[in-house]
């Protein structure tokens, strides 16, 4: 994503702010007092009412004051975190123990805005509550009150405020007798017996038919806690059961996935629109990511919708009854983005949309395009232009697979629907699309707090997996063995691997299903975040590919994180289709040293294919590609930000890692519409050789090569190998090589 523009979003009056940071400097100095003199206070694992439930658990609330003060600052023993709420009543603090516990104490660490009047509450399922102490003369402070009761889930209700400010937590620690077993549909794991498949989908999974009432109400509940909060730890799914609603206005925040439960998107019928905009960045689409709409019509309410996205938010599966505007209100930066499958009937508009790729669709019209637009099996696209104007179009695109989705059958049962592979697609497979319908009954229906050991014994069983929304931190890898197996995540479930371990592993076999979901990495380094097949894996599964769709990769950004590569691919006959791994250039824990990782995607496998590929700020190569027969269809790509001086990117006797590298083994490869951006923030001076780097042989091809110096932030000396001119000053018109060799 490119840099944002200056100046900030004021949260409150620049007096009432200045106060508030004064007094927030003074808190952090006294605790860092405190911290250190706690230092040679023995630390106790339990409490005098119980044992320590909750630390490290996963947290949610109704709302953050900003992406600095997320839920789950307030559970992870650092009394120099916290979590704070918007200013306004009533707000709530919630924490999944991961299975029921007996509590008997809870213990509220207070920041100088406390509560009150506030309640704790228990529930077994997050959805209904039990009230387990009130009180209305909350005193702030450390507060120990007891508890008598069980639930898996604790939160903190409150209602009234002590300050015009919001709700804040340093800590939120509940004690008691831990439960056992993990969740979801099991009713055992780790040995302790068989895990059935099923079950609810948990709190943060909205589902509603078009009787529900206040649906209005309740999207801009979620979109007013989503709309900023850009690395917080809430998660949504929104479902829409089969039918036609009216005077939908669905804004789409951050971590929220909108989805039809119909068998086709025509069954869902949305008067209104699925909205995207820039508002809470000041008209800046650059950081719209994490949010998806899949399988269902929308007709909007002025004839066009607005879809002002960047990385990681797909548009799947859509029936557009009008026209669709890829900008911000304003037409500020955009840096997208992605539609599979979905039929627009009238004008897509990119406008200011620097990039973007379109897959196996049927478009009314195309109206412009900025550095570069690739469609491959796209029915109404414009013709082949690039570079001017900027089109790579295929008639169709070579494999596809669209993503596996949930929908209801006529019984009201739950299903999966995968559907089947396709081969030189040209426009949407749907309403008759083929394909497999698996029961619910078949997954297990994972919720956050559950063990890598219960998911793992779960998939040896034989089932399939759903990660319903939410944080999940495994201190093992995730390992799907069996052939033709199912993960499919929603409202952008985070596997998060803890002590170093790899967060998934894929075996060698035919026909797995990855979509939905988003990796993120730990404070331990991983050898990578994904691996498909072991290395040296050599089985062909050319009749039935793995695919990786919607599947995205982070280091940094929400903390500190690292990995030495995002995705390693070691099987034959892989199809990625849309990813983003990113090496995070802004949020927390983020720098050169801080979040390091080599690599984003390292290709070992053969006959690969990659539609819709965005790899950004890696401090090697971006993607490496070792298999043969490789092919790519569309690229976007910015090199690192970060190194502090051209040494720290030195590569032998050559300038910089390219973006895109195919090794010198490799004897065929093809690529189209590939771009590369250079914007070296720490040392402008620096340049990079190429872009792209490839053997100089007739089946290594590539059509339709862009490099670009933002703003004149560093510099490429040509685009690929040697080939190509440089990026000159200041300019931002790309430097473009249309065929190589």
């Amino acid at each position: 994503m490119l840099p944002p523009p200056t100046g900030a979003v004021a949260l409150r009056p620049a007096a009432a702010a200045d106060r508030r940071r004064r007094r927030n400097i003074v808190a952090a100095v006294v605790t860092a007092l405190l911290a250190s003199l706690l230092l040679f206070v023995p630390m106790r694992s339990a409490h005098a009412a119980g044992t320590l439930l909750s630390q490290g658990k996963t947290a949610t609330a109704s709302s953050t004051e900003n992406s600095g003060t997320p839920a789950s600052a307030a559970v992870d023993g650092n009394t120099g975190t916290r979590w704070s709420s918007a200013f306004s009543d009533p707000q709530w603090l919630e924490v999944d123990l991961g299975a029921t516990a007996t509590v008997s104490s809870v213990t509220l660490n207070w920041e100088t805005a406390y509560a009150t009047a506030f309640k704790i509450q228990l529930s077994s399922d997050g959805s209904t509550w039990t009230d387990a102490y009130s009180t209305t003369t909350g005193t702030g402070g450390t507060q120990t009150v007891s508890v008598n009761g069980s639930g898996r889930y604790v939160r903190m209700y409150g209602t009234a405020r002590s300050t015009g400010y919001g709700y804040s937590l340093w800590e939120f620690q509940v004690y008691g007798t831990a439960g056992s077993g993990g969740s979801g549909g099991t009713t055992g794991g780790g040995g302790t017996g068989p895990i059935t498949g099923g079950g609810d989908l948990g709190p943060n999974v909205k589902v509603f038919d078009p009787s529900t009432p206040n649906i209005q109400s309740q999207l801009d509940a979620i979109f007013a806690q989503q709309e900023s909060n850009q690395f917080g730890d809430a998660r949504y799914q929104v479902f829409f059961k089969p039918g036609t609603y009216n005077n939908i206005n669905d804004q789409i925040g951050f971590y929220t996935s909108v989805s039809g439960l119909g068998k086709n998107p025509d069954d869902v019928q949305i008067n209104g629109d699925m909205t995207v905009d820039a508002g809470w960045f000041n008209g800046n689409a650059t950081q719209n990511f994490w949010r998806s709409v899949e399988n269902m019509a929308i007709k909007p309410v002025s004839g066009t919708d607005r879809w002002a996205v960047a990385q990681a938010a797909p548009f799947r599966r859509i029936h557009v009854e009008g026209g669709l505007n890829l900008a911000p209100n304003g037409y500020g930066w955009a840096s997208g983005g992605y539609i599979a499958d979905s039929k627009i009937d009238g004008t897509v508009g990119p406008y200011s949309q620097q990039q973007w790729y379109t897959r196996d669709s049927s478009i009314g019209g195309w109206t412009n395009g900025v550095w570069n637009m690739v469609f491959s099996g796209v029915q109404g696209a414009p013709a082949q232009g690039f570079p001017n104007p900027v089109y790579t179009t295929l008639g169709t695109t070579p494999e596809s697979r669209d993503k596996p989705y949930m929908y209801i059958d006529g019984s009201g049962n739950y299903q999966v629907f995968v559907p089947n592979m396709r081969t030189n697609a040209s426009g949407v497979d749907w309403p008759n699309t083929p394909g497999t319908s698996i029961p619910l009954t078949q997954f297990y229906v994972a919720k956050p707090g559950v063990s890598a050991e219960t998911i793992n014994a779960a998939l040896a069983q034989g089932l399939n997996l759903v990660l319903t929304p939410g944080i999940y931190h495994v201190d093992q890898p995730i390992n799907v063995t069996r052939a033709n197996t199912v993960v499919l995540g929603l409202g952008y479930a985070t596997v998060i691997p803890d002590n170093g371990v790899d967060a998934m592993k894929v075996a060698d076999v035919d026909g797995v299903k990855l979509a939905g979901f988003l990796i993120d990495a730990g404070t331990g380094k991983s050898a990578q975040l994904l691996q498909v097949g072991a290395p040296g894996s050599s089985a062909s599964h050319a009749s039935n590919p793995t695919t990786i769709q919607d599947v995205f990769a982070r280091i940094g950004g929400a903390g500190p994180g690292q990995a030495t590569t995002a995705f390693e691919i070691n099987s034959n006959d892989v199809v990625i289709d849309h990813t983003w791994l990113w090496r995070a250039d802004h949020g927390a824990g983020v720098g050169w040293t801080t979040n390091p990782a080599d690599e984003g995607l390292k290709v070992n496998g053969n006959n690969v294919l990659a539609t819709g590929l965005f790899v950004e700020h890696f401090e090697k190569y971006d993607v490496e590609w070792a298999g043969q027969n490789g092919r790519t269809i569309f690229f976007q790509n910015e090199i690192a930000y970060d190194p502090p001086n051209q040494a720290a990117i030195q590569n032998g006797t050559t300038r910089g890692y390219a973006a895109y590298k195919v090794d010198n083994n490799v004897t065929s490869h093809e690529g189209w519409g590939l771009g590369s951006y250079c914007n070296f923030t720490a040392d402008p001076s620096i340049v990079q050789d190429h872009g792209f780097e490839a053997p100089n042989t007739p089946g290594v091809k590539f059509h339709d090569l862009l490099v670009i110096s933002l703003g004149g932030m560093g510099q490429y000396a040509h685009v690929i190998n040697n080939t190509g001119s440089a990026t000159s000053g200041t300019s931002t018109v790309p430097s473009t090589v249309t065929s190589y060799p």
